[in-house]
C-alpha cells in the first residue's frame, strides 16, 4: 500500500491556509476560486484549525452568525486530525472514516507539507487496484 507521503509526491503538496481573523465570507471566496472544500488556518506556520464547506453549513446559519463578520477564527474546527506522511492510504481512509472528515493536513517534524483529500484517497485506491487487474490478466493471459 503506498504511503501518505507517496502519494503526495504524486498529487503536489499545494496547501491553502487563511489566518483566523479573515472573515468567513473571505474564505468563502478563496474556497470557490481555488474549488476546495477547506482552507488549514495557520498562525504563524503553526496549524490552529480547518475551515470547511461543513463548518460553514453546520455553523454560520445555525448559530445566527454572518459570513461577512464572523471571524474564521469563531466557528473553525479546532480539533484538527492530521497524519504522518509514513503512514498508508489505508491509515488514513481508516482515520477520515472513524473520525467523519474529509480533509487531512499532512505533518511532519510539526510542520504542515500538504493535505490529504477523501477524493485523493479514493482516486489512489482507485489507481491501485486497476494497476492490480492489469497484472492478474497479464499473469492469466501468459502476457506482459
Amino acid at each position: 500500500m503506498i504511503k501518505i507521503s507517496q502519494l503526495l509526491l504524486n498529487k503536489g503538496n499545494q496547501i491553502w491556509s487563511v489566518e483566523p481573523k479573515i472573515t468567513i465570507f473571505e474564505a468563502l471566496e478563496i474556497m470557490s476560486e481555488k474549488k476546495i472544500g477547506a482552507l488549514l488556518v495557520m498562525e504563524e506556520e503553526k496549524l490552529v484549525g480547518i475551515f470547511s464547506e461543513r463548518d460553514y453549513a453546520r455553523k454560520v446559519i445555525l448559530k445566527g452568525k454572518s459570513s461577512k463578520n464572523t471571524p474564521v477564527g469563531e466557528l473553525m474546527t479546532k480539533k484538527v486530525f492530521y497524519i504522518d506522511p509514513q503512514k498508508t492510504i489505508s491509515d488514513c481512509m481508516a482515520m477520515m472514516t472513524a473520525k467523519r472528515i474529509r480533509h487531512v493536513p499532512v505533518i511532519e517534524d510539526e510542520k504542515v507539507i500538504g493535505i490529504v483529500t477523501i477524493g485523493d484517497v479514493v482516486n489512489q485506491i482507485i489507481t491501485e487496484q486497476e494497476v492490480t487487474i492489469h497484472h492478474l490478466e497479464n499473469y492469466i493471459t501468459g502476457t506482459n
